[in-house]
């Protein structure tokens, strides 16, 4: 006899997700990801000039919100077959992986580590063997057993105060859980200094972008962000010294903490690589322009089919006609009128809220599909691709951590997959960051200070998609422009492509499909299954929008 647990909502995310699982023998035997809110913003951009769409569609999210700035420029400059000078792509570069940087480390420390770290055993741990274990993988020198102690004893503070805060509802002591009290300690500890480094991460978007969240810089055809190394109120030298030295230090911080954190992790709960595999057709963008023209880059694109990693088909550019031709999104079974599959440049945003129906609609997600199929997208998607176009840097890292763990490629198919290439990526966008930063300097110093192509909107009809391949996976901003005005506007997120319901076909998106088969062993403790989920990191804000006010009720985790 099976038996239902609804999670509702979803929490350590951004945004509003009910997951329903059913559970067979221990077992998840079928599974429905269902968004819980409405995305508008598509509908507010018509009519509007194409050049402020990128202002509008970073609000998509709070969190996401360089990652559709960027998307949304690329998509006017991409109709409008615009160049973007040197100095404004290492300017966009770096934004971009300082962005990434920050993201991931949030992403690992704070939204999934709890499903693999028991905060209360670490109560009992000795600090001096927690030291040992921590200066055993890494010469970061914050691993001290004084610094240890300390942690352990403001948790002891918290706990006999009762005040635990976001750490007193976890699912502490539950048999899934595997860290020696010493772990969790070292794992508590970076929790902690996590908070700081993101941080700066954050600060070093904001010195090019001018605020974040929602940067401030862009503009068709560059940056808005002057350079001149002798003014005091432009990018100047100052400026980029201390740049370089917030990005060093966040690289340090992930290549030396992070990374480690994730590989003893991984390592520990190796039998994670077992699980949570689901849809193994994967798609990722190149990124990272290295010209004018977004034809080259520092980072891989490709296409998986089956996890077949030897027939990965190369994208090369942003203009693949293959991958522009045939995105479609199904709206079979969620919330919007009709139950048609359409190209974004043709996609509709017409709300239909009809109650969570199983078998007909129940989600505000679209489901994206390309040629008919469903992808996953995300950090593994572009290890996958970099890794079989045989990108020098991304083989060297992951034949490292294979060796360490004792897996192979394959492995990568998984929940703990998931969360290993993620860290693959923060890894080397701590590289990119200050590889572009080194790049921005040179070219300055050889005296190119232009950093935008002025560019009017023409009259006409232009179709342009902006791709870009964001922390959670592959995005895409879609614009019709119809006489100096956005005609049509739709946005295909990663979170739209991996939470998506299923299709018209029947096919179950990548949340539902890597749930399939995932162990459950406590009903009512269904700690298993936010495992599967928060490795993918969902941002729903981004994939959906607008609360539905229909008398939901605020936390609920239901077993039937």
């Amino acid at each position: 006899m099976s038996t239902r647990i609804t999670l509702d909502p979803i929490t350590r995310i951004e945004g509003h997700l009910r997951i329903d699982v059913e559970v067979n023998g221990g077992k998840v035997s079928n599974a429905w990801s269902s968004a819980q809110m409405w995305r508008g913003i598509e509908v507010i951009l018509k009519g509007r000039p194409p050049e402020d769409a990128w202002s509008f569609a970073q609000r998509f999210c709070g969190v996401c919100t360089t990652v559709h700035a960027i998307s949304s420029i690329r998509s006017v400059e991409h109709a409008l077959k615009v160049e973007v000078p040197l100095n404004a792509q290492y300017i966009r570069n770096i934004m971009i992986a300082q962005h990434s940087v920050q993201d991931h480390i949030v992403h690992f420390y704070h939204l999934s580590a709890l499903d693999w770290v028991d905060i209360v055993s670490a109560l009992k741990a000795d600090p001096k063997k927690t030291a040992q274990i921590a200066q055993s993988i890494s010469d970061w020198p914050g691993n001290s057993e004084k610094e240890f102690k300390a942690v352990q004893d403001k948790l002891k503070s918290f706990v006999a105060g009762g005040k635990l805060g976001i750490f007193a509802s976890g699912y502490w002591g539950h048999p899934a859980m595997k860290l020696p009290p010493e772990v969790n300690l070292l794992a508590v500890a970076h929790y902690l200094k996590a908070l700081d480094y993101q941080r700066k991460a954050a600060q070093a978007v904001a010195i090019l972008g001018g605020k974040n969240p929602h940067v401030q810089n862009l503009v068709v055809g560059g940056v808005a962000t002057a350079i001149n190394m002798e003014n005091l109120a432009t990018l100047n030298m100052e400026r980029l010294v201390y740049l370089k030295t917030l990005m060093e230090e966040t690289r340090d911080f992930v290549q030396k903490v992070y990374y480690p954190d994730m590989l003893a992790i991984a390592s520990a709960y190796k039998d994670w690589f077992k699980y949570g595999a689901g849809v193994t057709n994967y798609l990722a963008v190149p990124e990272f322009p290295e010209d004018t023209r977004n034809t080259k880059f520092a980072l891989n694109g490709g296409i998986v089919t089956a996890g077949n990693l030897a027939a990965m088909r190369p994208i090369k550019d942003h203009h693949d006609e293959y991958l522009i031709n045939n995105v479609k999104e199904s709206v079979a079974h969620a919330w919007y009128e009709g139950s048609s599959s359409l190209h974004p440049w043709e996609g509709e945003t017409k709300p239909n809220y009809t109650d969570f129906k199983e078998n007909e609609k129940y989600s505000w997600c679209k489901a994206p599909r390309l040629d008919g199929k469903p992808v996953q997208v995300g950090p593994p998607a572009q290890i996958f691709a970099a890794y079989a176009a045989g990108n020098p840097k991304v083989k060297k890292l992951v034949d490292s951590a294979n060796s360490t763990i004792g897996i192979g490629i394959k492995d990568y198919h998984s929940t703990m997959g998931r969360l290993l290439a993620r860290a693959q990526r923060a890894h080397l966008m701590a590289d990119i960051s200050l590889d572009n930063l080194d790049k921005l300097i040179a070219n300055i110093a050889a005296g190119d200070k232009v950093y935008a192509n002025h560019t009017e909107i023409p009259k006409g009809e232009y179709r342009g998609v902006g791709f870009h391949e964001a922390p959670r996976g592959t995005l895409s901003h879609w614009i019709v422009i119809k006489n100096r005005k956005i005609e049509n506007y739709q946005a295909v997120v990663p979170s739209t492509w991996n939470a998506s319901p299923r299709d018209e076909k029947g096919a179950l998106g990548p949340y539902e499909a890597s749930l399939v088969g995932n162990p459950v062993a406590q009903a009512d403790k269904p700690l298993e299954v936010l495992r599967t989920v928060h490795s993918f990191d969902p941002c729903i804000a981004c994939a959906v929008h607008a609360i539905d006010p229909e008398g939901k009720e605020i936390t609920k985790v239901k077993v039937l």
